[in-house]
């Protein structure tokens, strides 16, 4: 080792993990992943209330009003539960190919451009809400 451990291979490799460790990251945020990731911890943290009570409260009305056994309840509910997580899996999906398109878009435009694209996707917003 040289002195003052300025060893130049040592420092050579620190230097490319870094970089290597900083392309990954860069990639992988603009491959979106930033966002799922917060996403995925934002829905696995906050479970609405209101979704849980709609859930039971539907389950009790076909209970009652199809006279369902205990058995057919329980498969009910799994089948239910099946496809709210397939639902909900589809509507991540969609996000990710919003996000993708708009930051493809976003790619394209200027400053200037980019600001009244914004403003125009929030006029534009709550009709797409509708669909």
């Amino acid at each position: 080792m040289t002195p003052g451990g300025k060893n130049p291979k040592i420092i050579g490799t620190l230097v490319l993990v870094f970089l290597a460790g900083a392309a990954a990251g860069a990639l992988g945020m603009q491959l979106g992943l930033h966002e799922r990731l917060h996403r995925a911890v934002a829905a696995a943290s906050v479970k609405p209330a209101r979704r849980v009570a709609a859930n039971d409260a539907l389950m009790q009305r076909f209970k009652t009003e199809l006279n369902l056994s205990g058995e057919q309840t329980e498969k009910l509910a799994m089948v239910l539960g099946d496809y709210r997580h397939y639902y909900e899996s589809l509507q991540d999906q969609l996000d990710d190919v919003r996000s993708t398109g708009k930051k493809r878009i976003l790619q394209i435009l200027d400053q200037d451009q980019r600001a009244r694209f914004e403003r125009i996707m929030g006029d534009l917003q709550p009709q797409l809400d509708k669909k």
